[in-house]
């Protein structure tokens, strides 16, 4: 097929724009990757509180390559941020268990806020688990266990009293007047988390019950914040990880007040649909500093956002899009796939909307049931919810509108009609290993179509089974780049690969 399209030594690595007089590679690797916030929040605590401490990120654990400390370790804080089930809880536990036997374990995050019952039942090395926030619980809870307090008098504790389990009282940090998690160092993008706790009530999501407590920080302390992470820090690009960042308007309001002449680096965050309901709202958000927002669209059907809860409409929904594809700004769309009570027809609304008007970037997930906790279950006898494991996001379901195998076969056929037939439209994949923009000094239209060029070119051996038609859209896709001004180096030449 390369060879037919004239191609035969092709190498997308070696696509590359002049900018300034200097070769630059198209697929520049990615040079700074956000740190998870639950790490930067963990050891801002530790670091203020005195304690010392050593880090062993769990990734390395899931790969085997994880290596013990080498002094002697008191107690193991375990996050069950990113933990979903009790396998994968139980593969940390044995982990500790293996490489620092005896050590006592006090878990937090997610996970434990809502299963802290099981974890202790299952796992007797869990000697106590931190719910909610850690800030004032977490160091009481290490001196209680060095002998310098008492476990009883810990807010938001859930302790191993000999053969019982005991729970405290929750209290809540006021996170408006507590300082912001300290970064460590230099750090060019910086997590940040300006709510806990959620408003609304979607049922596929469980966090609310995680932290039943709305809270959120003013638009003057965030601005005072993201300045103080830039000058510090050196941050150019703040990643706020809230569920909706968007939200209160009141505060949303504020943060377009004050945010465009604070100095303030760039900012990406969450957004609900109806949020951006005017161009000027976001001729603000832009003139404000931010470059991309993540929009949970889920369906474009009105009678799935109903079942889902999620508080918006398709009206709202098209609207949004409409209003961002006209703007330069950055946007992700996420959708979804089988939710309960959805049968193709009604996704049918969806795919449709994906193939013929949306513009960007776009992620189709299909539908999981990541435990027994989301408030979706409140619909099982009504929507027949049947799942092998709720507990396991891979496991088998079924429902009234389809199974997980339909599901499986409506995402993979919308993903290869939205490739094959809407030139405006991208999936959101491959890109998170590369630099944003592959192009920053073009407009987002520019980037969109160069990106969907390599999505064809790319795709071309698995969407053609003739070799002569998928030489053809190989050759027409590389033309294409080139009227953007993006050519093959020829072999051997060194491109840049630093941001441009």
């Amino acid at each position: 097929m390369l060879r037919r399209a004239g191609s035969a030594d092709l190498d997308l690595g070696r696509l590359a724009f002049t900018q300034h007089g200097r070769e630059y590679a198209l697929l520049r690797p990615r040079s700074d990757t956000t740190p998870h916030l639950t790490t930067v929040t963990l050891l801002s605590i530790l670091e203020n509180s005195g304690h010392g401490f050593e880090r062993v990120d769990l990734a390395d654990v899931w790969e085997g390559r994880a290596k013990a400390p080498e002094g002697d370790v008191d107690v193991v804080l375990l996050s069950t941020t990113y933990i979903w089930n009790s396998p994968i809880l139980g593969s940390a536990v044995r982990w500790v268990r293996e490489n620092l036997p005896g050590t006592r374990i006090v878990a937090g995050g997610q996970f434990t806020n809502l299963k802290f019952m099981s974890a202790m039942r299952d796992f007797p090395e869990i000697v106590a688990v931190v719910r909610g926030d850690g800030e004032i619980a977490l160091p009481k809870t290490l001196d209680a266990l060095a002998g310098r307090g008492e476990l009883s008098a810990v807010p938001n504790l859930v302790w191993r009293d000999g053969d019982n389990i005991r729970i405290n009282p929750t209290e809540y940090v006021d996170i408006d007047g507590f300082p912001s998690p300290r970064v460590l160092g230099k750090q060019s993008i910086v997590p940040y988390e300006s709510m806990r706790g959620c408003p609304f009530d979607c049922k596929f999501c469980s966090f609310p019950a995680a932290s039943p407590k709305w809270r959120y920080k003013s638009a003057e302390k965030i601005r005072d914040d993201w300045i103080a992470y830039a000058d510090q820090n050196g941050a150019d690009v703040i990643s706020a990880m809230d569920s909706t960042f968007t939200i209160p308007p009141t505060r949303l309001r504020r943060l377009l007040e004050i945010l465009p002449d604070s100095g303030i680096p760039r900012w990406e965050g969450f957004s609900r649909a109806n949020t951006i309901n005017s161009a000027e709202l976001v001729a603000g958000l832009k003139a404000s500093h931010c470059f991309q927002l993540h929009i949970g669209f889920e369906s474009m059907n009105d009678g799935t956002l109903k079942r889902m809860s999620k508080r918006v409409s398709v009206k709202q929904n098209r609207r949004a899009v409409e209003l961002l594809s006209q703007s330069g700004l950055s946007y992700y769309g996420l959708f979804i796939v089988g939710y309960p009570g959805e049968d193709p027809g009604m996704f049918q609304d969806t795919q449709d909307y994906l193939l013929r008007e949306y513009s960007g970037h776009y992620a189709l997930s299909k539908f999981s049931i990541t435990d027994e906790t989301m408030p979706l279950w409140q619909d099982r006898e009504e929507l027949q919810i049947v799942a092998d494991d709720p507990t396991d996001p891979a496991s088998p379901w079924s429902h009234i509108g389809m199974d997980s195998a339909q599901a499986a076969r409506l995402q993979k056929e919308t993903l290869d009609k939205v490739r094959l037939t809407n030139d405006k439209a991208v999936l959101s994949l491959w890109q998170h290993d590369y630099q944003h923009w592959l192009m920053p000094r073009h407009d987002h239209s520019t980037n969109i179509a160069v990106e969907k060029c390599l999505e064809r070119i790319g795709m071309a051996p698995v969407d053609y089974t003739d070799p002569d038609e998928g030489a053809a859209v190989i050759r027409d896709n590389l033309h294409r780049l080139k009227d953007f001004g993006v050519e093959l180096a020829p072999a051997g030449r060194k491109l840049v690969c630093e941001p441009v």
